[in-house]
């Protein structure tokens, strides 16, 4: 009898003891790229800069060719210009614009950031002698940013006329017009 009061009550203990397979973390380097800039964001927001930079550079680096690529280095970049780096964010802006091309507010930024460090009037003279229809993007916008207004305005509505298909295009009619409501 004692021996299946035992058997028993070791029976009961291990039904009732709660076993569960261990957690398997698996790794998913996309996924934890987008927690890392999630993360770098909430340290941008709370002022923790350094730690905002890591987080930004380890999502590049575990996604380092796709288009959210993009997305961290101009995230990057913003940080760098928010602490006073605009150099270090020139590169990270051009890089983000090689990896992708199509977002209106990547040329914004590195825009702002060669009105900063200076290199506007240079910058425009590279873009003019380009062909390329994303060059003209931002040199139309270097003209708005160096206060040649009308003349970044004709030329990004020139883009509209001539690529109405392009992914950027309802990006540029919208700026235009934010900039048409401030004159």
């Amino acid at each position: 009898m004692k021996h299946l009061i035992t058997i028993l009550l070791l029976l009961v203990t291990i039904i009732c003891s709660g076993y569960r397979k261990p957690y398997r973390y698996t790794i998913d380097a996309e996924k934890d790229a987008f927690y890392h800039n999630n993360v770098g964001i909430n340290y941008l927001q709370d002022r923790i800069y350094y730690a905002a930079i890591q987080e930004f550079k380890f999502a590049i680096q575990l996604s380092p060719n796709t288009q959210a690529t993009a997305i961290f280095k101009n995230n990057l970049g913003d940080t760098y210009m928010f602490i006073g780096y605009p150099e270090m964010a020139r590169e990270c802006y051009e890089d983000a614009l090689k990896s992708y091309g199509l977002n209106l507010q990547y040329y914004i930024n590195l825009a702002q950031c060669y009105n900063v460090l200076g290199i506007t009037s240079t910058k425009i003279n590279e873009y003019q002698a380009s062909d390329s229809i994303y060059d003209k993007i931002m040199l139309g916008i270097l003209y708005i940013k160096s206060g040649e207004t009308r003349k970044g305005i004709i030329t990004l509505d020139d883009i509209c006329t001539s690529e109405p298909d392009l992914l950027i295009t309802p990006a540029i009619s919208n700026y235009i017009k934010e900039i048409t409501k401030t004159l």
